[in-house]
């Protein structure tokens, strides 16, 4: 790696998918509170909805992620819309 180009919170980052609880470690900045101790290591975590682990993209599974309910609002609309 390059010396002195890398911001100092440049460090290991585990990611959490929600969807399916599948964790990925990679180089991040981004800012968490959070930390999970994987194989006797404690990283800082950021959880996140979807993941190349869940998204229908990669899997070839569709799946609707209703966050908030947000799919629920838009049939509720699209079927207003059609009668």
């Amino acid at each position: 790696m390059k010396q002195g180009i890398h911001p100092e919170t440049y460090r290991l980052v585990a990611f959490k998918d929600m969807s399916n609880d599948e964790v990925f470690i990679t180089r991040s900045c981004a800012n968490t509170k959070e930390t999970i101790e994987i194989e006797g290591v404690t990283y800082p975590v950021v959880k996140v909805e979807i993941s190349n682990t869940s998204h229908p993209f990669f899997t070839g599974k569709m799946k609707l992620v209703d966050t908030a309910g947000r799919v629920d609002k838009f049939y509720q609309r699209y079927a207003k819309k059609n009668k």
